[in-house]
């Protein structure tokens, strides 16, 4: 036998008529005894960033002396407290930094006072101040999975993608206190200009991972059938499955496997949307399922799909609407969610709300089991990935951005070490958290928003 330089290509894809699937890292698209890190199939880090609205238990006085968020102890010798249990598993991937402000969100005149709810979300990825206006002329900053993505996503078929579970509404109109709307409706700015829409419909994401230009009437058409996407690319998968080894050949299987499920769940989901008479979200699109719990884990499904093709290597998450009213039965809170959150720094109420907030954390634990069980390259998808996660709220009774929770899972291709709790000095903007994800992941940025520095993680 003699080695050859021979090898599939990383952006091998199968197609079919309004289908286009892209594969995801095989042994056979190295070449032979070439370093993998040194081919095009070597693994880039991967950016998602999650926001949860409107602080955390943990971040008024009584939770933080009760830690409900913040261990007790900095370093790698801490605890995992109340609301951050659902993660402790991960410890070797967790960086939790707390006692950062989101002092972007803070209100600069007397005008702005009031209009927390509104910033909010617009200053998390940007650390930016919003421009009071209920205009065209918004202006924020660029999010850093937008910095991320026009460096690192120009490679993928997608730059980025951008994806709600609530929907909070149009970019457009005033939503109060002389802000537009568009603030507080996505996390995720092109520029301090663009701010970019958030999708929540789990079979328009899908359709964006592996369609493949058909019209709507084509997808409708296929969806009325009840096919798979994948039925039109049996013969080639087959084909392809004939070069490739057993290893190879099971990781097609499973990935090919995965997709199905995952249309069969959405398909699911819209046949009972389609006949229940009694829809708990009659307005949503008919692919968003009753069960938040649900439609979390199909989105969570979906990021770790499109990562594992490298169909993208970017992802944004908004987890809720900065007021929403939701009820998490998971949880076995029966609180609305916004009034929950104002607990009137009652000690009960207080401890409820951060039993919530676990229940989010549980959600964010899922995604990263996701990740740590998908294979990718030298390691997994967990490996190579950075995950932040957090609020640009703190004490949300008072509407204040002091202390507010943030934490980074994986370990971005050996950038991050995991298993650290850093306690920030007082006054900390959270924009130096930012910055500091944006130089682990290669950007040459010195700031960013109203930064101060980095943080040492």
């Amino acid at each position: 036998m003699f080695i050859t330089k021979k090898h599939i290509s990383r952006r091998t894809i199968l197609r079919g008529m309004g289908v286009t699937v892209a594969l995801p890292f095989l042994e056979s698209m190295v070449p032979a005894q070439t370093p993998l890190q040194k081919t095009a199939a070597a693994s880039k880090t991967r950016l998602t960033c999650i926001e949860i609205p409107h602080g955390a238990g943990g971040s008024c006085p009584y939770g933080h002396t009760q830690n409900y968020w913040s261990p007790v102890k900095a370093g790698s010798d801490f605890e995992f407290t109340l609301s951050l249990k659902p993660v402790e598993s991960f410890r070797e991937h967790i960086t939790i930094i707390t006692d950062t402000d989101c002092t972007g969100a803070d209100p600069k005149t007397p005008e702005e006072v009031g209009a927390d709810h509104t910033r909010s979300a617009a200053v998390f990825l940007t650390g930016a101040h919003p421009k009071m206006t209920e205009g065209a002329d918004y202006y924020c900053g660029t999010s850093i999975d937008q910095i991320y993505a026009k460096k690192f996503g120009q490679e993928t078929p997608l730059p980025s993608i951008e994806l709600q579970i609530e929907d909070p509404g149009a970019l457009v109109g005033s939503c109060g206190f002389r802000y537009s709307c568009v603030y507080k409706n996505t996390i995720s700015w092109a520029s301090p200009t663009t701010p970019l829409p958030m999708e929540m419909d789990p079979r328009v994401v899908f359709e964006r991972l592996f369609g493949d230009g058909a019209t709507a009437a084509e997808r409708m058409r296929r969806r009325s059938l009840d096919r798979s996407i994948l039925d039109r690319i049996t013969g080639k998968a087959a084909q392809l499955k004939l070069a490739l080894d057993t290893s190879d050949r099971n990781k097609v299987g499973d990935y090919l496997d995965n997709i199905r499920e995952l249309e069969r769940r959405i398909q699911k989901i819209e046949k009972q949307n389609t006949t229940s008479p009694d829809r708990e979200l009659p307005t949503a699109p008919i692919g968003v399922p009753d069960s938040w719990d649900e439609h979390i884990k199909l989105m969570a499904d979906l990021q770790v799909l499109a990562f594992q093709a490298d169909i993208t290597r970017v992802s944004s998450l908004m987890m809720a609407r900065d007021v929403s009213s939701r009820v998490y039965p998971e949880s076995g809170v029966r609180t609305p969610f916004h009034s929950g959150s104002h607990h009137g720094e009652a000690p009960v109420k207080i401890e409820e709300f951060a039993r919530l907030n676990r229940y989010h954390v549980s959600t964010l634990a899922y995604f990263l089991n996701q990740l740590k069980n998908t294979p990718d390259g030298d390691g997994n998808l967990l490996d190579h990935s950075l995950v932040l996660y957090g609020s640009p709220m703190g004490n949300a009774n008072i509407h204040e951005h002091r202390r507010v929770p943030m934490l980074i899972a994986g370990h971005a291709i050996g950038k991050l070490k995991g298993n650290l709790h850093v306690i920030c000095p007082s006054g900390t903007p959270q924009a130096n958290i930012l910055l500091t994800v944006m130089q682990k992941l290669g950007m040459e940025m010195d700031s960013l928003g109203d930064s101060t520095g980095t943080v040492s993680i």
